[in-house]
């Protein structure tokens, strides 16, 4: 049987909690990579896949599933050999999914509120605010730490893969101050030792901050 295919960008946070997942499973996944700065995603092709037009899009042998979050979920329950990423136990996955539905309602959409303009459309907005904005989620983060090694507890789950992407992203825009976060902070420590972290991840998110701050000074350069 083919590979699934991941349509993917190494930048992209939520392509990297797609491919953290799909490795620890055990799942080989076909890449295809899209340039998102170029606007391949906005092709009629891609758009015929994905009307969405959003990346990471999974196209397992005709079935096609996009959202991040909903991808993570489908490749566990489909092609891992246990449920603890995804519990089938109604209580543990309703506390994973909410984790999740943090990363894309809080996380995600902060970091997309200051990254975007300034990638896409020319901003040289970085305020004070902004950061801020983002820094309060680590509020949340920090009491969902409060007495576990995960975010759902002493196992790792998906809902993990997805803030950590997410949080691994914006950590040098929006600092997070170690007197405040000692365990969110541990938490990212006990992730990074997973040992694909680096290339899955880790990479990913140097270069999205590398080009987030180059981008930052060609638009106020331009001003």
């Amino acid at each position: 049987m083919p590979k699934p295919i991941l349509y993917y960008a190494k930048l992209s946070p939520p392509s990297r909690a797609v491919m953290l997942t799909a490795k620890e499973i055990g799942v080989d996944l076909e890449l295809k990579a899209i340039n998102l700065i170029k606007g391949e995603h906005l092709t009629p092709e891609f758009i015929k896949i994905n009307p969405q037009h959003t990346i990471p899009t999974l196209d397992d042998n005709g079935i096609i599933v996009y959202d991040s979050h909903a991808i993570c979920s489908y490749l566990v329950e489909k092609y891992a050999k246990s449920d603890k990423l995804y519990p089938k136990d109604l209580v543990k996955r309703a506390e994973v999914d909410a984790r999740m539905h943090y990363d894309s309602g809080f996380l995600f959409a902060r970091l997309r509120f200051l990254y975007e303009p300034i990638l896409y459309h020319g901003s040289t907005d970085c305020s004070i605010d902004k950061i801020a904005y983002i820094q309060k989620t680590y509020d949340t983060m920090e009491a969902f730490l409060k007495d576990s090694q995960y975010l759902c507890g002493q196992d790792l789950t998906i809902a993990d893969f997805c803030c950590i992407a997410t949080i691994s992203s914006m950590d040098d825009v929006a600092p997070i101050d170690p007197t405040k976060y000692p365990k969110l902070l541990a938490w990212m420590k006990r992730l990074s030792g997973l040992p694909y972290y680096s290339s899955l991840n880790e990479e990913g998110a140097v270069e999205l901050k590398e080009l987030f701050k180059a981008k930052l000074a060609e638009n106020r350069n331009k001003g």
